[in-house]
């Protein structure tokens, strides 16, 4: 899209993965409670793994939803963490995006 800087793009896609996240975890939460359909683990995993992890975190802690089954509690809590140090890395300019490489 022209017009639109590389940082604006990553803002608007942690936007977009945070809410997707957010909207999953809710609505598993919500199939749980009635005994229907549910969201893969998985699913759920790599929607925070693609930068949802602040969305996935904050629904889990207000729905109450899997916040002691294992290894996705674990997961879940790890998930921003690793997604700060990536950050702090791109900001120090230790690594760069693809984009940025010569």
């Amino acid at each position: 899209m022209e017009g639109i800087s590389a940082a604006h793009m990553l803002v608007l896609w942690l936007i977009g993965a945070n809410v997707a996240a957010f909207v999953a975890m809710v609505v598993d939460k919500e199939s749980a409670r009635a005994g229907t359909w549910r969201i893969s683990e998985n699913t759920l995993i790599l929607l925070s793994f693609i930068g949802g992890s602040l969305g996935a975190l904050l629904a889990s802690r207000l729905v109450r939803h899997k916040t002691r089954k294992q290894p996705i509690a674990a997961i879940l809590t790890f998930m921003p963490v690793l997604h700060l140090g990536i950050g702090l890395f791109w900001a120090s300019g230790i690594i760069y995006p693809a984009s940025a490489l010569p």
